[in-house]
């Protein structure tokens, strides 16, 4: 599939595809769902040699292997999902209360289990 075809499935120009491809703009998770989708590739596709290139790399970030909490929740159903609706929030007011309210209910049951 041509750079110019997915981006006019995504909505994009073929220059925003392109520098996604190259590296030089990243990609949200809602965006590289979408991708996957339209290309009929599973997510972890685009990650394939990436845990081979970081065992390579320095204890760092993910130290002795472990995924980062944070991958581990975008990764799963709920993250995604959570994600795709966010993105889909347009006004950054609404965006920013829906972030407070997240914020208080953790604060909530962190208070409860204590």
């Amino acid at each position: 599939m041509s750079q110019e075809k997915l981006g006019d499935l995504l909505g994009l120009t073929f220059q925003q595809v392109q520098k996604y491809e190259k590296g030089v703009n990243r990609i949200g998770a809602g965006r590289l769902f979408e991708i996957s989708r339209i290309l009929g590739a599973d997510v972890p596709y685009f990650y394939e040699g990436v845990m081979h290139d970081l065992s390579r790399r320095a204890p760092g970030f993910a130290e002795d292997g472990e995924r980062p909490p944070v991958m581990e929740f975008v990764s799963s159903g709920e993250g995604l999902q959570l994600n795709l609706a966010f993105m889909r929030i347009s006004d950054p007011k609404i965006r920013k209360r829906v972030v407070d309210l997240v914020k208080s209910l953790a604060e909530d049951e962190g208070k409860a289990r204590a």
